[in-house]
């Protein structure tokens, strides 16, 4: 009797372990890559007619959530929805979330511009792969130079003007429809 209970305690640990590191393995490999992801979003995009709208974001950052809930807010998500494939690449994360990161996120957010560029940091592209826009206000500098600076979720009423500047550019939104995008989008200054 003995032996048996050994042998259902063993192999229940052994169940446990196995199925412990599956998951392990499932929800990293379930994670797809930053060129998988944008791959996805171009080819819906080229379909739908529409540009593409991606995020780089992190589970921790304040600021990402604050974007997706002005995006997703009933008021302005078809206007988005209309215009945009919107998609995220997660980069940046935690050491404990890393397994959450899209691999290949960085070198992306870099190739468009972010480096050294806080989050969300979001770009528009078109069909073709091309940079429309990203979320930078450029400034030129005293030496010639031009540095920019991630406007990230907009807020304050320059950033704001900024975005509704760049959805001017890169989409048919009518002036009323800009109007209660800036009013959202207004809201996350408080």
């Amino acid at each position: 009797m003995k032996y048996i209970r050994f042998l259902f305690f063993t192999f229940s640990i052994f169940v446990t372990v196995n199925l412990h590191a599956q998951n392990e393995t499932s929800s990293t490999a379930s994670v797809p890559s930053a060129y998988t992801v944008l791959k996805r979003a171009v080819v819906d995009a080229g379909q739908q007619n529409k540009k593409v709208l991606l995020i780089f974001h992190a589970s921790w950052c304040g600021w990402c959530h604050k974007m997706d809930t002005s995006l997703n807010d009933i008021t302005v998500k078809k206007f988005f929805d209309d215009n945009f494939v919107i998609t995220h690449i997660t980069v940046k994360e935690s050491k404990e979330k890393e397994k959450l990161e899209n691999a290949g996120g960085y070198e992306m957010m870099q190739k468009y511009n972010g480096t050294d560029q806080g989050l969300p940091y979001w770009v528009i592209l078109d069909k073709d792969y091309n940079l429309l826009f990203d979320s930078q206000v450029r400034k030129k500098q005293p030496d010639g130079s031009v540095k920019g600076q991630n406007v990230g979720c907009p807020a304050s009423q320059p950033e704001v003007d900024m975005f509704i500047d760049v959805l001017k550019k890169t989409t048919s939104l009518t002036a009323p429809q800009l109007a209660l995008i800036a009013k959202r989008f207004r809201q996350n200054e408080k």
